[in-house]
């Protein structure tokens, strides 16, 4: 039987991140610099190291997202989930605002109205916010496509797209209409991804960030 240790919880985090990088090395995974805080973390989230091979990201994603984050973009989510395990405290530094839609009576209401999901209609509300949206999507395959509708019905675009419904029905097939796009993003491909993972990738990037302020 293994001992149990009594860790205090940045010491549980540090020595996960160590024993992490020790497993991409002996699986011999160089992570590109840029993107390996963000592919690290959502396996520390996961224990799942398959994202090393399925997470893509735009040409210069990463640091497109970190200067909408330190220009005071919103981060909105398509899950309460997701909002929760968002450090709002550090995206506030940075002038920054999270939001979900997905509970607001006329969110309901127009879905309902609409024979639609509260996820693609929680999406048009976000797209009337007056500043730059980062769109965090871990759920809601639909709000994906939303996204991509409204991109092609006129000239609006968002400032950028974390793309990681996780399930079976139209999930692959949404997150590949993202790819497709000039948006910038960061999708995971498959059925994988999660409310947890888009909390993981945004805070990825806000404590980034914030070690460097």
């Amino acid at each position: 039987m293994k001992q149990i240790e009594h860790l205090q919880p940045e010491e549980i985090e540090k020595r996960s991140f160590a024993i992490i990088s020790r497993e991409l090395e002996s699986r011999g995974i160089c992570l590109p610099r840029e993107e390996a805080m963000i592919t690290k973390r959502v396996i520390h989230t996961t224990a799942d190291f398959d994202y090393t091979r399925t997470l893509c990201y735009a040409p210069g994603a990463v640091q497109t997202a970190k200067e909408l984050i330190l220009s005071g973009a919103d981060i909105v989510t398509d899950t309460n989930m997701a909002l929760a395990g968002i450090n709002k405290k550090t995206l506030a530094a940075f002038g920054g605002e999270a939001h979900c839609f997905m509970a607001e009576e006329a969110v309901a209401r127009l879905a309902r109205e609409r024979g639609t999901t509260r996820a693609a209609v929680s999406m048009e509300m976000a797209a009337g916010l007056e500043k730059p949206v980062i769109f965090a999507i871990g759920n809601a395959p639909t709000a994906l496509i939303r996204l991509y509708e409204m991109m092609q019905e006129g000239d609006w675009r968002p400032a950028f797209i974390i793309g990681v419904p996780v399930g079976f029905v139209n999930v692959e097939a949404a997150k590949e209409l993202i790819l497709e796009t000039d948006v910038p993003y960061i999708v995971n491909r498959g059925r994988k991804g999660g409310s947890n993972v888009a909390a993981a990738i945004c805070n990825a990037l806000l404590y980034e960030l914030s070690r460097g302020a």
